[in-house]
């Protein structure tokens, strides 16, 4: 089974929204645009247990909290503002088709619309296909003050006019839908409390275990006091006290300590799982094990809970990365991707994003409450093997940020943040660019950059391009076109490599001190570096050679970090400063905790 559109309207941060999906998403845009709001959409329509709770939903799932509209009139009643979410699901499987035949419509594969009225003659595979749609509706209840929500199928033609008919547990329970906040609460994953982890697992495999009565019945003959005897006088005062207001009636001891309320749910809430770590270690409670090793075992029963329903398993999981190690995340993702039917993840761990195609990957933007989504290779016109090929060389980074600084080279990749850093730790008023979320990445030639640019501006983020004028000679009109258009700050510095740069505006002196200790370090490889300082201009071809043939190895950036704030190349320096004017830095806390009054208007920053 497979969401392929999913229309929300008065839920949370999103006043309406409509998406359509293909198959597994990753959903990557700005902090607050409504991931997380998503995955909580999904669970309140999908998730046979997430309207369990009491109130199922409050005040603030409701945009902007409105959940009433006072009356035009005094002796009028409010009106009531529900909110709406909406799944269409494809491929339900034959004991969904068969429990919800008279509730199935049809979908457009192509079209990615509904079959309306009238269209039956058209519902002809592989282009239509069978769907199933359903819709949980939350409100308020003036009459009994709670709030309430319910599933329904949103084509229901055996209900009364005008009524819906409900979606029962056991039907939801057949979607397979996982909400997999568990990463972040892994304490609770191997409890037995409603809805955890290893709940689903028994559920899902049909287990009826007689487990309560016997431990109940347990707990009950355990004699506390027998092993503590100094309990029993302190017991009996308190009955004695007692007995003064309260008639007691038992033939026996009126109290008695227990080690729970001998009730199934508390003991769901009581019950520990308990794990060995090492050889050397006894059992521990399963929250006191590591964060990496919770998440980590997570997994393992996701992974059992995919393997007992293969045909239908849906998961809405936020940031997968939380405490495990690179080749986990992977792991996870590769997981999602191969083992489920159908996965929603929200990320910010270039190793995950990594693993989703473009297509896969929806860039969402809100706008006044309302939600869309672009699928990243149609916004941005990237392909999947530029995507893929730079995925982990910065691409992904730069993504979840504010700003991307795009140059041309790894040199510049290297030596840029070098100056930054250096400008930052001389200027405290100056906000550090990793704060800002402002990132580098190499573009591995001019002639790349544009495409970049473009793909960094339609994903919402600031642009700024740094590059030499070597390929001024042979640049078209429509490339220098697609620079400007492309970069927020266009900089086309004088020099024709940024070795030329580094060499004409770093002191002499300095150029020297670093050839020199090349040479004292034995450093220098093939480069043939005189004991004497040679004539300005040789010096400068030489410092010139050295720079040219080493880019891998970072000298540049060495070279910057042994310069003087003043010897840094002035080129470099302020194009930064154009770029750290842009994010100036939040106000200063006075001693009372109360932020500053802004040296300028907040409207113009």
């Amino acid at each position: 089974m497979k969401v392929v559109r999913l229309t929300i309207a008065n839920f949370r941060g999103i006043k309406s929204a409509e998406l359509l999906f293909d198959g597994h998403i990753l959903m990557v845009g700005t902090n607050n645009v409504g991931k997380s709001t998503l995955c909580e959409a999904l669970d309140l329509v999908l998730g046979p247990d997430r309207l369990n709770r009491f109130p199922p939903v409050d005040e603030f799932d409701f945009y902007n909290a409105t959940y009433l509209v006072p009356p035009p009139a005094e002796d009028e009643p409010p009106q009531i503002v529900p909110l709406r979410i909406e799944a269409v699901l494809i491929e339900p499987g034959a004991e969904i088709a068969a429990k919800c035949g008279g509730n199935m419509e049809f979908w457009h594969l192509g079209e990615q619309r509904l079959l309306g009225p009238g269209e039956l003659a058209a519902a002809n595979p592989p282009d239509v296909v069978p769907c199933l749609r359903i819709e949980t509706i939350g409100k308020y209840d003036p009459e009994e003050d709670e709030f309430e929500a319910r599933t329904f199928f949103s084509h229901s033609p055996d209900a009364p006019e005008g009524e819906l008919t409900g979606v029962p547990k056991p039907i939801k329970r057949l979607f397979g839908f996982l909400y997999l906040r568990a990463l972040r609460t892994g304490s609770r994953a191997l409890s037995l409390e409603r809805g955890s982890l290893l709940d689903i697992i028994l559920r899902t495999k049909g287990v009826r275990t007689s487990l309560w009565e016997k431990t109940i019945d347990r707990l009950r003959g355990l004699d506390i006091e027998a092993d503590a005897a100094e309990i029993a006088p302190v017991l009996r005062s308190v009955e004695r006290r007692l007995a003064r207001y309260i008639a007691l009636e038992s033939p026996g001891n009126a109290t008695k300590l227990h080690v729970s309320e001998l009730t199934r749910e508390h003991l769901r809430k009581t019950m520990t799982f308990f794990l060995a770590l090492s050889a050397d270690q006894g059992h521990v409670p399963f929250p006191h094990a590591g964060t990496g090793t919770i998440n980590t075992l997570v997994l393992a029963l996701l992974s059992f809970i995919a393997d007992l329903k293969p045909e239908t398993v849906i998961f809405a999981m936020e940031e997968p990365e939380i405490a495990v190690p690179p080749h986990t995340q992977r792991r996870i993702a590769e997981y999602l991707l191969t083992k489920t039917t159908q996965a929603f993840v929200t990320s910010h761990s270039p190793f995950v994003i990594e693993k989703f195609e473009p297509s896969k990957t929806l860039l969402l933007a809100r706008k006044d409450g309302v939600l869309s989504a672009r699928r990243v290779s149609d916004a941005t016109g990237l392909k999947d093997n530029d995507y893929k090929r730079f995925a982990r060389s910065g691409l992904t980074e730069c993504m979840l940020g504010r700003a991307a600084i795009v140059v041309e080279g790894v040199t510049e990749l290297h030596a840029l943040p070098v100056v930054a850093r250096r400008m930052e730790e001389a200027d405290p008023n100056l906000q550090p660019l990793d704060i800002a979320g402002v990132a580098f990445f190499d573009a591995d030639g001019e002639s790349n950059m544009p495409k970049f640019g473009k793909f960094f501006k339609t994903l919402g983020l600031r642009t700024f391009a740094f590059y030499d004028n070597d390929y001024k000679k042979k640049r078209k009109p429509e490339q220098a076109k697609a620079l400007a258009e492309n970069f927020e700050i266009n900089v086309e510095h004088a020099y024709k490599g940024f070795e030329d740069l580094v060499v004409a505006e770093v002191p002499l002196d300095r150029l020297w001190s670093f050839l020199s200790a090349l040479q004292a370090n034995d450093e220098n490889g093939n480069l043939a570096i005189p004991d004497a300082r040679p004539p300005d201009d040789a010096l400068r071809a030489l410092a010139r050679e050295a720079l040219g043939g080493n880019k891998g190895a970072g000298w540049a950036a060495r070279l910057f970090e042994e310069c003087e704030l003043h010897e840094l190349p002035a080129t470099a320096t302020a194009f930064l400063a154009s770029v750290f004017a842009l994010f100036p830095p939040p106000p200063p806390i006075d001693d009372n905790g109360e932020e500053a009054e802004a040296a300028a208007d907040p409207d113009e920053l």
